[in-house]
């Protein structure tokens, strides 16, 4: 398997990622305010996974411009 597509690879398992923590967000959300005290560790989940899917999509479209 190439660096790219490797890279490919990543990036649908981040995008996965990104979108239950999204999923899981909302959820809270909608359940406050009970577990309210979650808040900060559901939201830091999600801001992780989407700053990581970021990120490998970044060094893809650097990949690709190279």
């Amino acid at each position: 398997m190439s660096d790219l597509d490797t890279l490919k690879a990543d990036i649908r398992k981040l995008s996965a990622r990104a979108m239950q923590a999204k999923l899981d967000l909302h959820d809270l959300s909608e359940e406050l305010p009970v577990n309210w005290e979650k808040i900060l560790d559901v939201a830091r989940v999600a801001h992780d996974a989407f700053a990581a899917l970021e990120s490998r999509r970044a060094q893809l479209k650097q990949g690709a411009q190279q």
